[in-house]
């Protein structure tokens, strides 16, 4: 990039924790992005732009629920209006809230489908349009290892998530003659809200910081995907092919812990 040509320019729902927050603020200082910040959150949001802005960082700050198609489209639009049009999308927000099986509650499956899946859509739907226009761009999704297989008290976590991640296996192949890249990313246990609720050991518990610094390399690489840690990545494959009845057992023992 020369001195005169404008910064490239990042979108990322959820930024106002996690792994959202932490990428935000790899993609502005470290990778050269102007970044639009996304979330519920405002005020959260706005100490994330200052904490930037005083690093000498270039972003700007849009209030939205991302399983609201409309306020989507007002957030990208507000993005766009203040620092250009998108050339990185990150589809990063989500929630775990759990599924009783016994005692289905669709309400709570079908905000887990909002923000995790259709949340992700929406933001697709507002951004690609314009990169189709231009001939470039970048999608990445911020899927889970979770994806592999369903695991007990998680089945709307899981379903969302390997269902972003088949998304965007689709997705890739279409966006690809128009210049497009897609980046699914499947990490493992990542300190934010949804990890600090567990109240059960999680094995290879990686920080922020060092999650949204892979992420960053996989994004400059435009890899079409990325797991980590890696001994999480073989713990999810270990875990889809092992019997129910084991599996019960060592969630049960977990739980014990």
């Amino acid at each position: 990039m020369s001195a005169s040509a404008p910064p490239r320019v990042a979108l990322v729902p959820g930024a106002s924790s996690g792994i959202g927050r932490a990428l935000s603020r790899v993609l502005a200082l470290a990778e050269g992005y102007a970044v639009g910040l996304v979330a519920r959150r405002t005020e959260r949001l706005e100490a994330l732009a200052r904490e930037i802005q005083g690093a000498g960082g270039r972003c700007a700050v849009a209030e939205a629920d991302v399983g609201d198609r409309d306020a989507m489209r007002r957030a990208v639009d507000r993005i766009t209006q203040a620092l250009g049009p998108v050339d990185l999308f990150v589809a990063n927000a989500g929630m775990a809230s759990g599924t009783p099986a016994l005692a289905p509650d669709a309400e709570g499956f079908e905000r887990e489908v909002r923000t995790n899946l259709l949340g992700a859509f929406y933001g697709i739907e507002a951004v690609v349009p314009g990169m189709v226009d231009r001939g470039h761009g970048h999608v990445v999704a911020i899927s889970s290892l979770a994806a592999r297989r369903g695991f007990p008290g998680s089945g709307g976590y899981c379903a969302t998530k390997i269902a972003l991640t088949r998304l965007m296996e689709s997705f890739r192949l279409d966006w690809k003659p128009a210049g497009i890249h897609a980046t699914t990313v499947h990490p493992g246990f990542v300190k934010s809200e949804i990890t600090d609720r567990q109240n059960r050991p999680l094995p290879v518990l990686m920080d922020g910081e060092p999650a949204a610094r892979r992420i960053a390399k996989a994004i400059r690489r435009k890899r079409k995907r990325c797991n980590f840690p890696w001994q999480a990545a073989i713990l999810s494959r270990i875990a889809s092919w092992l019997p129910d009845g084991l599996l019960l057992a060592l969630h049960r023992r977990d739980e014990a812990d």
